[in-house]
């Protein structure tokens, strides 16, 4: 069975998906390279800084390579190939300058889901992910990360919202959808909690392993909304055409500030020569014009930050 769930715009607009992994490809022969946006060119070439080259670990200066993991399911950041190597999208630009700069090749890996991608970085078979991945406290315990974007997290819906979903708090009773492993997951279910505590029937959480299912879930009517961040959403409302909307936009919905970031081990040296590299992205101007390439103005930072997680009282 492949490991990829190749998602394709239809010529009715109906996202298909087949396999068991994820890849929102779209009618350019299956690459996975977004053309409702990401349409301009960044000139990503940039100077070697050789410091920063003299503090990756031995093992990566001896390979001359840094692996990079993906779930290849978080446009427009990540946009996997059906190959499970290539990789477009705004963390893509990103790590082609990241590259330049340390001196070093990146490679993309593409695993089945974000659990894995933190495993496999936790027991060394990856060296990081570019991501970006939300930042939470419990989540540092293992890991750290270089946050480079914000983000938001909102709910993708029919057109017309007809289960009138304008927060999280309007969920009690409906299906939703959500990343199994993901922090929406978590807050869903707490959600699910208290609408029972408040005698009110139970969301129904529906857990999946990929964005691509999830929407399906939405559009084939087996779920009422799908709960993710907001720049994916985005994403796939406008390649849905007239079926999607986003709901519940400008609202906390259940998140404090969600800064999403690059992830390494715990303690890895890695972390401060990526959070310095990113320093470098946006005070040149590469970062800015990455971002705007791909339609994400709204999440920039004005500086990285290293656990950026906010921390509760």
């Amino acid at each position: 069975m492949s490991k990829r769930i190749v998602a394709a715009l239809a010529a009715a607009g109906v996202l298909a998906v087949a396999g068991c992994g994820a890849n929102p490809s779209e009618v350019d022969g299956g690459s996975g390279g977004a053309k409702a946006q990401g349409a301009g060119s960044v000139d990503l070439k940039q100077t070697l800084n050789k410091e920063l080259n003299a503090k990756l670990p031995a093992k990566v200066k001896a390979a001359g390579k840094l692996i990079s993991v993906n779930n290849g399911s978080f446009p427009p950041y990540e946009i996997a190939g059906a190959d499970g190597k290539s990789l477009t999208g705004a963390s893509a630009d990103v790590a082609t300058a990241l590259s330049a700069i340390l001196g070093v090749k990146i490679e993309h890996v593409t695993v089945d889901g974000l659990p894995s991608e933190l495993t496999g970085i936790k027991a060394g078979r990856y060296d990081f992910a570019i991501g970006p991945i939300g930042d939470f406290p419990e989540r540092e315990t293992a890991n750290d990360f270089v946050d480079w974007v914000r983000e938001f997290v909102v709910f993708a819906v029919p057109q017309g919202n007809p289960k009138h979903i304008n927060s999280i708090t309007d969920t009690c009773g409906l299906r939703i959808a959500v990343m199994a492993g993901g922090s929406a997951e978590d807050v869903i279910k707490k959600q699910a909690q208290a609408c029972v505590q408040q005698k009110k029937p139970a969301v129904q959480v529906q857990s999946y392993k990929d964005q691509p299912t999830s929407i399906l879930a939405v559009r084939s009517g087996r779920a009422d909304a799908f709960f993710s961040s907001q720049a994916p959403l985005t994403y796939f409302v406008k390649q849905a055409g007239k079926s999607l909307e986003l709901a519940g936009t400008g609202k906390a919905n259940g998140f404090d500030d969600l800064y999403q970031g690059a992830v390494v081990a715990k303690g890895s040296p890695l972390r401060d020569v990526l959070l310095e590299a990113l320093r470098t992205l946006m005070a040149n101007g590469t970062y800015k014009k990455i971002m705007d390439k791909w339609g994400l103005p709204a999440n920039m930072l004005d500086k990285p930050g290293a656990n950026l997680a906010p921390r509760k009282g």
